[in-house]
């Protein structure tokens, strides 16, 4: 959170060889997207799902990372997994993210509809709201 992500990456590198989880795993990839390591990143994601199928958060992370790259139809698999995954508490991120996808390829409709979603599940996600917003704008 402060922005030393080289510390980050090597206390969570610390933290699986003591204890490996899923969020452990998550977090380092988190960390290493932000250092553009994103093939690692991938990884790390990939290596959280080996130790938790059900927690959420890396199958939206991997969605979010090839949407990054312009893998957008690579992306919604990944997205749809983490909507149907078990553990998850931020639901409205694949939501929205699907959201971004539809709108770069004028699906609109179905675009402000992920928006509203995002929205819905989370009413502090200014964003979510932002995008539904203008995605009604554009279809008036």
């Amino acid at each position: 959170m402060r922005g030393d992500l080289e510390r980050a990456v090597e206390l969570y590198t610390r933290s699986i060889e003591v204890w490996p989880t899923a969020e452990a795993y998550t977090y380092r990839g988190w960390a290493k997207s932000f250092q553009g390591r994103v093939d690692e990143a991938i990884a790390d994601c990939e290596e959280a799902i080996k130790v938790d199928p059900e927690f959420g958060n890396p199958y939206n992370d991997i969605g979010a990372y090839l949407i990054e790259r312009g893998d957008d139809f690579g992306a919604i698999p990944w997205l749809r997994r983490a909507l149907a995954a078990k553990r998850y508490e931020c639901y409205f991120y694949p939501h929205f993210n699907l959201g971004r996808i539809y709108e770069r390829h004028g699906d609109l409709i179905r675009a402000m509809n992920c928006y509203k979603t995002a929205y819905d599940l989370n009413h502090n996600y200014a964003q979510a709201l932002h995008a539904f917003r203008r995605m009604q704008a554009r279809l008036n």
